[in-house]
């Protein structure tokens, strides 16, 4: 049973964090709140019993968490 209300706690999270990133007017913002969205998704695969898919997730929200902030690097962050 408790295992219920975590995953339904992470599944709240996962929501609030898309819509933080869906709101947030600065980009390097957006990317870091991704970043905990790609994390929070991680724990949810682990504890349905998914460690595959998890390992993918993390691999791959790692790899553009970092291609986000270097691209960042090179525009404006700010949205007009």
């Amino acid at each position: 049973m408790q295992i219920y209300i975590i995953e339904a706690l992470l599944l709240v999270f996962l929501i609030i964090t898309t819509v933080c990133v869906i709101f947030c007017k600065d980009i390097l913002c957006a990317a870091v709140i991704y970043s905990e969205f790609s994390f929070c998704a991680v724990l949810l695969y682990l504890m349905m019993g998914a460690p595959d898919v998890a390992f993918t997730e993390a691999v791959i929200g790692t790899i553009s968490t970092i291609y986000f902030v270097v691209s960042l690097k090179k525009i404006d962050r700010w949205c007009k």
